[in-house]
């Protein structure tokens, strides 16, 4: 039976340490409305603790709210309140009927979850959003007639404290953190957060979005978040003092130095001043998996902070096989949590994976511990970077993957300089044998009678064998084109195809690699560009 770190410590009698959790899980408090009005506490533990129970996870943050308190005898806004308990979706319905009517009950979900958690030998954390911002893009112009449960009324009444045209659009409503109010209102609500149960630590989740300043001031205005980080600290530890056992303070931010100075994050003067104790790393948006692990973990390491660094929901590139989905997904994430730990990374933090008992077991006993994922099937990936402008989510991947090296267009060059893309690889190939390694490039417009050259580090492979892709339709579920049904089963080319190199085990060696793709001749009969969108690297065993 696999139990978490933190039980195992607790059985050895010693005192739960914040860099043994294997992995950190944080719900986003989405098992609220994963059943029928009204929910038992019974149904709420079940379905928040079922994926956990018995895998290499050591603890729970629990999202407890965006804007507004779940708890009765708040000082703050009470989730509900502001419509009336009158709601704008089922979703909205379930989910925040179910707390509500917990709390007409005399139940108080916050305190029955602790008491689960540590039963089961898990640390549960309070994660708190710091400028969640999940309004669909409205305006400030909007704010009147916004019909949303988690608006407040302090939010309607102070336009001037939003950002509104001095950010991304879709971020138009978060709040400016250079306001004093704002700081001292989200100080509010997590010292009452913290004090009222007994939680083992907090989150700052500073990246749950990461607009908080105005952006051209941002790196100006950095003393602003620190000063809100700061005075968390000093109450985190007046806590501690009076409970005599430590209150952890974790933070959640950008997963670069470049990316963490522009929103406003000065992580230098947070590790000099011990103001974390978990420094999480991760995507505002989807996973990020260029994480410079090894940066922070340095950066970290006089001060004994630990280095978490995450995955999102999902992974930030479309698919395009060739595996199905969910093997594709399950051995990329095994390649990145791989790098991860022998960058120096102290465990392995998920967010937004929303799993049933089963769905996420195989990776949260996996993930957690460099001997868990030896010889399991990898792919390690090149970073996509993706923008998107229009519709849901325009500007949110602005801050995320901006290393992010493919796709990218290939153009011929004057002295044959080449699109050059890194693949650090974690697999100590000669210690467990894989059975099979092969490099494999996707080339989108490829067609035979293009010429291109393809390097892995200064060795030159040739002779690839070329698998066209059977997922290559540019036209989206839901748009106007649609391919036939079969089309992809009869036809022997596609628009996209992969270029497929066997790699020897004396040449993939623990670390990074450098693959180049260069363009040398074009098909004379086509105008657009090849684009080199995915690079990767097979490991199976």
């Amino acid at each position: 039976m696999l139990i978490g770190p933190c039980l195992v410590r607790k059985l050895e009698g010693t005192m739960s340490r914040p860099f043994d959790y294997g992995i950190i899980y944080n719900w986003d408090g989405a098992p609220h409305g994963y059943s029928e009005v009204p929910q038992s506490v019974d149904a709420f533990l079940e379905k928040t603790y079922a994926p956990l129970e018995e895998t290499q996870v050591g603890a729970l943050f629990w999202c407890i709210g965006e804007h507004a308190a779940r708890w009765p005898d708040s000082t703050m806004e009470v989730l509900g309140d502001v419509h009336g308990r009158r709601y704008e979706s089922a979703a909205a319905y379930f989910h925040t009927e179910n707390i509500r009517q917990m709390l007409d009950r005399g139940e108080d979900p916050q305190a029955a979850l602790i008491e689960r958690g540590h039963e089961l030998g898990l640390d549960v954390y309070a994660s708190v959003r710091m400028n969640d911002n999940h309004f669909n893009g409205a305006q400030v112009e909007d704010l009147e007639r916004l019909h949303h449960t988690e608006m407040t009324q302090m939010r309607r009444e102070h336009p001037e404290w939003l950002l509104g045209d001095q950010t991304s659009e879709w971020f138009a409503l978060s709040w400016n953190m250079a306001v004093p109010e704002i700081r001292e209102h989200r100080y509010a609500h997590i010292e009452e957060t913290c004090t009222r149960y007994d939680w083992d630590g907090v989150e700052l989740d500073w990246q749950r979005h990461a607009f908080h300043l105005p952006e051209d001031e941002a790196y100006r205005l950095r003393y602003v978040l620190t000063d809100l980080q700061r005075r968390v600290r000093q109450m985190t530890e007046d806590l501690a003092k009076k409970r005599g056992r430590p209150f952890y303070l974790a933070a959640r931010v950008a997963g670069s130095q470049e990316m963490c100075r522009r929103i406003g994050y000065d992580i230098p003067v947070w590790i000099e001043e011990g103001l974390v104790d978990i420094l999480i790393l991760g995507g505002g948006a989807v996973t990020d998996a260029s994480l410079e692990v090894s940066v922070f973990v340095e950066m970290c390491r006089e001060k004994g902070i630990a280095v978490y660094p995450g995955f999102d929901s999902g992974l930030p590139d479309p698919f395009v096989g060739p595996e199905a989905r969910e093997t594709k997904d399950r051995m990329r994430t095994r390649a990145i949590a791989s790098r991860y730990h022998r960058a120096g990374a102290h465990g392995i933090y998920v967010f937004n994976w929303h799993a049933d008992r089963n769905s996420k077991r195989e990776l949260l006993s996996q993930i957690g511990s460099v001997e868990t994922l030896r010889r399991k099937d990898k792919i390690y990936a090149a970073t996509h970077r993706f923008i998107q402008k229009e519709g849901l989510w325009r500007g949110a991947y602005r801050i995320d993957r901006i290393r992010g090296e493919v796709p990218v267009r290939l153009k011929r060059t004057l002295t044959g300089e080449m699109a050059t893309i890194t693949l650090d690889i974690a697999e100590d190939v000669e210690k467990d044998s894989p059975a099979h390694l092969e490099l494999r490039v996707r080339l989108d417009q490829w067609v035979v009678g293009d010429r291109v050259r393809v390097f892995w580090d200064e060795k030159e492979l040739e002779a690839p064998e070329i698998r066209y892709c059977a997922l290559d339709n540019p036209h989206p579920p839901g748009g106007a084109f649609q391919s036939p049904p079969g089309i992809r089963r009869i036809s022997d080319v596609s628009s996209a195809a992969w270029l497929c190199f066997p790699l020897h085990p004396s040449e993939v060696e623990q670390g990074p690699h450098k693959v180049r793709v260069g363009l040398i001749e074009r098909h004379p009969q086509l105008a657009c560009d090849i684009v080199l969108t995915d690079v990767e690297v097979v490991v199976r065993y």
